[in-house]
C-alpha cells in the first residue's frame, strides 16, 4: 500500500475490538538487555518497526546474534563486556532511544563506535548523555559537542557518579543506569519528576541490584552477568491513544483495545482524558514480566477543558499533539504548559500541530512551551485540496488522522509513511474501522 499520501475521510462511529502494536519502549530495552545477557533470550511479540530495527541492527553490528521468526526475536547474549567494535558506522535512523540507551551499554565495553542518524535525529541534543558518560570516564566526540555524528569509546574502568538531571528523561536515566551496571561502586541518578520506568522494572525483573526512592535511583555496578530471560511485550499505550481518542470523540462509539501496557508512568493521556470526562475503564488487569497489562474499554464522551501543568508532561509527552486535537472538541479552553521538549522531537511538535490544526479551522495559539486551544470547534479544511505535511513525524501524522476522523471535509496527509517508525500497519487498522 502506497503511504506517502493518505486521504483522510470523516468517520461516523467506531464499534470494535482491536489490538495495536507492541510497546516500542519495552522492545528497545528488552533487545538491549538480552544482547548483554549470558545466553539465549526470547522476546515474544516484539515491535517490528523502523525504530526497533535500528536497535536490532546496531546490536548485530556489535557482534550479537539475533534470529527473527514470525512473532519472536531469539537473541544470543554476548555477556556484559562481550560487544565488539563494528566494521562500519552504526546508523540509528530516526531513533533517539537507540542512540541514547545504547551509549550507556557501549560505555562499559572497550570498543569504539561511530553513530549517525537521519536529518531529524541529527538535530536532536545528545549533550544530555555526553556529560554524565564523560564523568564516568568515557571518551565521546560529537558535532558541536551535542549532535550526531557521535564517536564513543568505552572503557572497562567506568567510575560511578551521582547525576542530577534538570529534566525528566527516561532515555537519559536509562543511559546512566545502563552505564552504572559496569561502573565501580554505586551510581545514583536523580530526576525532578518520575519519567517512564520500563528500564527500572526490567532491571529489577532480571535481578539487577537497583534501589528506588521517589525519583532517586541507585544501581550497584560491576554486575557479573544478566541471566537469560523470556519476555512477552504488551501493546503500546502510545499507539493505543490514537484509537482511544477517536472512540471518545466519535458519537455512539465503543472500543476495546486488548492487552495494553498500563504502566502508571505511561497513563498520563488516559488520566487526563478521565479528568476531562472521558468514559474509559480497564478490565482484565494483571502483571506480566513486572509490567501491568489490561484491556482498555472506551465509549464516546462529552469532554470539558483542562490545564496541563509541567508536572503532567512527562507521563504524556508523546500524546500532547493528540491532546491538542481532542481539546478542540472539549467545552472551554485547554492550556498546555511546560512542554518545551516537544520542540526537539522528530519535528518541532508545538509548531507543527498548531499550524496543521489552524488549517482545519482550530482556534489554537502557539506558546513557547505549549499551546492554548479553544474548544467546541467544528473542524473543516480551509481548502478543498488541502495537503498537510507530517514533517516525517509519526506522532504528527497519527494525530492528524484523528483530526481527520472528525473533520467535516477530507484532506490529504503527505509523508504519511513515517508512521512505520512506531506503528507499522497504522493506516490499515485506521481504514478498517
Amino acid at each position: 500500500m502506497r503511504t506517502d499520501k493518505i486521504r483522510i475521510l470523516r468517520k461516523s462511529k467506531i464499534n470494535a475490538e482491536i489490538k495495536v502494536t507492541p510497546d516500542k519502549s519495552i522492545t528497545h530495552r528488552a533487545v538491549m538487555l538480552a544482547s548483554i545477557s549470558s545466553g539465549e533470550c526470547i522476546i515474544h511479540n516484539p515491535l517490528k518497526s523502523k525504530d526497533c530495527y535500528s536497535t536490532v541492527n546496531a546490536l548485530k553490528s556489535l557482534g550479537v546474534k539475533i534470529v527473527e521468526d514470525k512473532n519472536n526475536f531469539h537473541i544470543y547474549g554476548v555477556n556484559m563486556e562481550g560487544l565488539c567494535s563494528p566494521k562500519e558506522v552504526i546508523d540509528a535512523g530516526n531513533s533517539g532511544t537507540t542512540v541514547r540507551l545504547l551509549c550507556g551499554i557501549i560505555a562499559g565495553n572497550e570498543i569504539e563506535v561511530k553513530i549517525i542518524g537521519d536529518d531529524s535525529l541529527s538535530r536532536r541534543p545528545m549533550k544530555r548523555i555526553i556529560e554524565p558518560l564523560r564523568l564516568m570516564g568515557v571518551t565521546i566526540d560529537a558535532k558541536e559537542d551535542n549532535y550526531l555524528p557521535l564517536v564513543i569509546r568505552g572503557t572497562k574502568n567506568l567510575k560511578s557518579i551521582t547525576w542530577e538531571n534538570k529534566i525528566a528523561s527516561a532515555q537519559v536515566k536509562s543511559c546512566v543506569l545502563f552505564a552504572g551496571m559496569y561502573a565501580e561502586g554505586v551510581t545514583i541518578y536523580k530526576e525532578p519528576i518520575l519519567s517512564r520506568d520500563h528500564t527500572e522494572r526490567m532491571l529489577q525483573y532480571l535481578g539487577v541490584k537497583l534501589s528506588i526512592k521517589d525519583t532517586v535511583f541507585s544501581i550497584r555496578g560491576k554486575v557479573k552477568k544478566i541471566k537469560p530471560f523470556e519476555i512477552l511485550v504488551p501493546a503500546d499505550p502510545s499507539s493505543a491513544s490514537y484509537f482511544i481518542a477517536m472512540a471518545v470523540l466519535l458519537p455512539n462509539s465503543s472500543l476495546v483495545i486488548k492487552d495494553v501496557c498500563v504502566n502508571p508512568t505511561r497513563m498520563g493521556f488516559i488520566n487526563v482524558l478521565l479528568k476531562m470526562g472521558a468514559k474509559i475503564t480497564l478490565s482484565n488487569l494483571r502483571i506480566l514480566y513486572n509490567e501491568p497489562v489490561a484491556d482498555i474499554v472506551v465509549k464516546s464522551s462529552k469532554l470539558k477543558s483542562i490545564k496541563i501543568e509541567p508536572d503532567d508532561v512527562p507521563a504524556m509527552i508523546d500524546e500532547l499533539p493528540l491532546l491538542a486535537v481532542v481539546a478542540t472538541q472539549a467545552d472551554g479552553v485547554t492550556e498546555i504548559r511546560g512542554a518545551g521538549e516537544l520542540r526537539i522531537k522528530e519535528s518541532d511538535r508545538i509548531k507543527t500541530i498548531v499550524s496543521s490544526l489552524q488549517h482545519l479551522g482550530a482556534k489554537i495559539i502557539e506558546l513557547e512551551d505549549g499551546m492554548i486551544i479553544m474548544g467546541n470547534t467544528t473542524l473543516c479544511a480551509d481548502s478543498d485540496n488541502l495537503e498537510l505535511d507530517s514533517y516525517n513525524d509519526h506522532r504528527i501524522a497519527m494525530s492528524l488522522a484523528v483530526a481527520g476522523s472528525i473533520c467535516h471535509n477530507s484532506f490529504v496527509i503527505t509523508n504519511a509513511g513515517c508512521v512505520d517508525v512506531s506503528f507499522p500497519g497504522f493506516w490499515d487498522l485506521y481504514k478498517s474501522l
